[in-house]
């Protein structure tokens, strides 16, 4: 996201349970991001990519449950913005 966007303001949080990850928070930005590709190409960079092993970064289910900030808190951490 901050590659894309610098300004872009993120909270996130990641779960990640037995066959699900589930990517939470708050986003504002401009960015285009595939949120789901991303989550699949870091769990099998760690090292899970097999269900043999507990998780499989291709068969898990992959939750993305983001907001856009709220504009209270952008207000509050907007330089020059109040």
């Amino acid at each position: 996201i901050l590659s894309q966007d610098p300004t872009a303001r993120v909270a996130a949080e990641t779960l990640v349970n037995t066959g699900l990850c589930v990517l939470a928070g708050e986003v504002s930005t401009t960015a285009h991001v595939n949120y789901i590709q991303v989550a699949r190409e870091s769990i099998k960079r760690i090292g899970y990519n097999s269900s043999e092993m507990g998780f499989d970064a291709e068969g898990c289910a992959v939750m993305v449950c983001y907001d856009e900030q709220s504009p209270d808190i952008a207000q509050g951490v907007n330089e020059g913005e109040g």
